[in-house]
């Protein structure tokens, strides 16, 4: 005869183990939990990183519209004064002969006193001629006992000289001038060969 309590221990056969099933269904269910969880947390910071990547690129375009615009705003400036400049030089290059003219023609009444007083008005309208002419950038090139520098100067003919060094410059045959740093006219001058040297003009040469 069977043992009552050794039979009352052994499952029944088709019988399932209390709970197996819910266990089952609570981890499948705390799974699709997670999973629901991680997709709704994952969406906001996916667009939170695109938001900020396109707030970075439109803050790049904004800066380098900015730069942009300033870098023409300064290159239309430096056009306009160039522009003025060439104009300037152009008129300020028909007044140059004026001034020699007006220079030579000083020279000639210092030989006639009798022309002083006209010598002087003159001589006064041609000063405030070169001061008016100065203050728009002109500068005159009189080189006399300075160096000979071909940039800056035309050599017309070499001469001896005892008291001026060799390459450097004896007389001032016509100013030349310069406008804002710019080279609008040579000087033509004549330069030495220092002593003992022979003469030598510029065609010769």
């Amino acid at each position: 005869m069977a043992d009552p309590k050794t039979e009352s221990n052994q499952p029944i056969e088709g019988d399932e183990l209390p709970g197996g099933n819910d266990a089952a269904e609570a981890a499948e269910a705390a799974e699709a939990g997670r999973r629901e969880q991680d997709s709704g947390e994952g969406a906001p910071v996916s667009e939170l990183e695109q938001a900020r990547a396109e707030a970075a690129e439109m803050k790049g375009r904004y800066l380098r519209s900015v730069a942009d615009l300033e870098n023409f705003r300064k290159r239309i400036a430096r056009e306009k004064q160039e522009i003025i400049r060439s104009a300037a030089a152009g008129v300020i290059e028909s007044i140059l002969p004026i001034l020699d003219t007006m220079k030579l023609g000083l020279q000639a009444a210092e030989n006639h006193p009798e022309a002083k007083d006209v010598t002087a008005g003159f001589k006064m309208v041609e000063e405030q001629l070169r001061r008016t002419l100065s203050d728009h950038g002109l500068e005159e090139l009189v080189p006399d006992g300075g160096p000979f520098d071909p940039n800056l100067h035309e050599c017309i003919s070499h001469q001896p000289s005892e008291d001026v060094p060799e390459d450097h410059v004896i007389q001032t045959v016509r100013a030349g001038y310069r406008l804002n740093e710019r080279l609008i006219r040579a000087a033509s001058v004549i330069v030495s060969s220092g002593a003992g040297g022979s003469d030598e003009t510029a065609e010769e040469q």
